[in-house]
Parts: structure tokens; C-alpha cells; sequence
């Protein structure tokens, strides 16, 4: 399980080095990682190579001819780029995914169970905000497991 925040330079390539403690969990997909972009927020989404490859089925499943879920694969699949840790523990992000996420020289690496969510430090801390203030969520809009979940 990823989890947490993880603030992390970018080198002057755009490598970033991937905390040690995840490092384990990413060897079991023998260091490779897929990195795309989020179709919903103007972040990037990092997945262990078999955890993307199961949901990679899934999306690649979808009915091509349904407007929305041809948008979702060529935005994930369309935007995928498998990645292999170096010796150091570093991943290149493809300028294009960087330019994307507005991303230049620091990022949080945002643990989300399965996967990590990469943001540049400004839109994390104006979305964030966002989140934290919004009043807009009512009973309607949550699925009904959140409903039922007692934290």
C-alpha cells in the first residue's frame, strides 16, 4: 500500500527518486513503472508495472464506441509510458507528462493505495484548498459505500 505525502526534487534531467521504502513494493513488478495522466485532475498517476497492466485489461475492455470511455483510453492508454527504476532509485518523467501536469522542479509523491499521484507543489496546494473548502458535497454525490464507512 502507497500512502502518505513525499515532497521530492526533480533533478535537471526531470528524474525524480522514488522514496526507499516504496522501493520494495516496486521490485516486485521488477522496477518498471507506468505513468500517466489523470483524466480528471492535472496531476500524473504512477502504477507498479502489474497493478497498471490488470487495470490496462480492464480500460482496454471498455466499449470503443461509447464517447466516454473512448476518452478514458486514449487519455490513460494514449498517455502511458512504462518506465524502469534506475540503480539510484530514479524514473524519468517524459517532458510531455511533465509539461502536462505543469510540473518544473519539486512534486508530491501522493500515496493512493495502489498507485501514487504526482503533483507539482502549487496545483496540489490550490486544489487541496479547494477540496478542504468545498461545501458542495452533499448526501447525493457520495457513493453509498463512503456513506455506509465509519472513520
Amino acid at each position: 500500500m502507497f500512502r502518505g505525502i513525499n515532497d521530492i526534487n526533480l533533478d535537471a534531467k526531470g528524474r525524480m527518486t522514488i522514496p526507499t521504502r516504496y522501493r520494495g513494493a516496486l521490485e516486485k513488478s521488477a522496477n518498471q513503472v507506468v505513468v500517466t495522466i489523470d483524466t480528471e485532475d492535472t496531476c500524473l498517476l504512477l502504477y507498479p508495472l502489474k497493478d497498471w497492466e490488470v487495470l490496462e485489461q480492464k480500460i482496454e475492455s471498455l466499449p470503443s464506441f461509447h464517447r466516454a470511455a473512448r476518452r478514458v483510453q486514449r487519455l490513460l492508454v494514449g498517455h502511458a509510458t512504462e518506465i524502469e527504476l534506475d540503480g539510484s532509485g530514479r524514473i524519468l518523467l517524459p517532458a510531455l507528462l511533465r509539461e502536462y501536469a505543469g510540473i518544473d522542479k519539486q512534486v508530491l509523491l501522493v500515496g493512493q493505495g495502489k498507485k501514487f499521484e504526482i503533483w507539482a507543489n502549487t496545483i496540489w496546494e490550490k486544489d487541496r484548498a479547494n477540496w478542504i473548502s468545498s461545501n458542495s458535497q452533499d448526501d447525493k454525490e457520495l457513493p453509498i459505500e463512503l456513506l455506509n464507512l465509519s472513520i
